[in-house]
């Protein structure tokens, strides 16, 4: 994708993202996060009912009245966005990829972070760290995040055609052949998760609120995400497509391990074939679903196809009926 394409596309999901903050989720997200604790504010005189756990004995014996301690909410977090972008991320079935969705999500996440002032950061991960920039606050810096990961998504999933398109020079055409071959033969096929929460381990040294986007195609992270978790406030972002739950009879497919780059033929008509692929994705849904749940991780599922502020609000209301419990 061309930068003036890039930055057109940006300035639309940054202006759909930003009413969806305005209109929708606009409280939803300060309700859910707190802040991480209270701190002291000034000093005023005893009235009747105030918790004597509060007087300020110190100011009480200096001035002969009683004088209680007031406090504030601390308000400000830190909202860390950890973005697979291993090559299984680039898979969709519908109008848009995996990584599409997950930068939607992303896009929302960081825009009622610093529209309720806290300071954002991302990471885009795949067999390794890839791509880190610190948390910060501010609306410039919010789009510098979504630029980074829509970008990424973009780049992905570009297909260069084998002549260059009119009116494109082929020298520019060229460079956009090469640079796709390179991101094709990169290491960015595999996921390691426990990579990027190891990251993230060192570079965070404050607890924060880390949202883990990840279609979790993995393996042996689960210890990582228990540490991670004791630390931080971890919410694991599920993203999937409909097309690894069930497919439709289509006759013969190769389909291609996209993290591996393994090739198999199937036959798409057989109802044999179509029972064991929903069994195999209920069964991994499953082991996904209690492996976080005995990690304390909350769960939120997102469908690739579908836009992702309605789950996300269902998360969100859902997580606040539970903490007041």
């Amino acid at each position: 994708m061309l930068p003036a394409e890039l930055a057109r596309e940006v300035k639309r999901i940054q202006l759909v993202t930003g009413r969806q903050v305005a209109n929708v989720m606009a409280g939803a997200y300060l309700s859910v996060f707190k802040g991480r604790g209270m701190e002291f504010d000034e000093v005023r005189p005893y009235v009747p009912g105030d918790d004597i756990r509060t007087i300020d004995w110190n100011v009480t014996a200096r001035t002969g009245e009683p004088y209680v301690k007031t406090f504030v909410e601390e308000r400000e977090l830190t909202v860390m966005l950890l973005c697979d972008v291993s090559h299984s991320q680039d898979f969709g079935s519908g109008p848009r990829s995996k990584l599409e969705a997950a930068v939607e999500l992303c896009a929302l996440l960081a825009l009622s972070a610093v529209e309720s002032g806290d300071k954002v950061g991302l990471l885009l991960f795949h067999g390794a760290a890839d791509t880190f920039i610190p948390p910060r606050k501010g609306d410039k810096h919010a789009l510098r995040i979504i630029r980074e990961v829509f970008a990424r998504g973009r780049d992905a999933s570009a297909e260069i055609t084998a002549r260059p398109p009119a009116l494109m020079p082929r020298r520019l055409w060229a460079w956009l052949r090469q640079l796709r071959a390179s991101r094709t033969e990169s290491p960015r096929r595999s996921t390691s998760i426990a990579a990027g929460l190891e990251f993230c381990r060192r570079v965070l040294p404050r607890r924060a609120v880390v949202f883990l986007v990840s279609d979790f195609l993995d393996e042996g992270y689960l210890e990582v995400l228990r540490h991670a978790n004791r630390k931080h406030d971890v919410i694991a972002a599920l993203v999937s497509d409909p097309r690894e739950h069930a497919f439709v009879p289509a006759g013969l497919l190769t389909l291609e391990d996209a993290e591996t780059g393994a090739l198999r033929l199937v036959d798409t008509r057989s109802d044999s074939y179509r029972a064991e692929v929903a069994r195999e994705a209920a069964a991994r849904l499953a082991r996904i679903t209690d492996g976080l749940r005995t990690s304390g991780v909350d769960l939120l599922r997102l469908d690739a196809s579908r836009p992702v502020v309605d789950p996300l609000l269902r998360f969100f209301h859902e997580r606040q009926r539970r903490s007041r419990r």
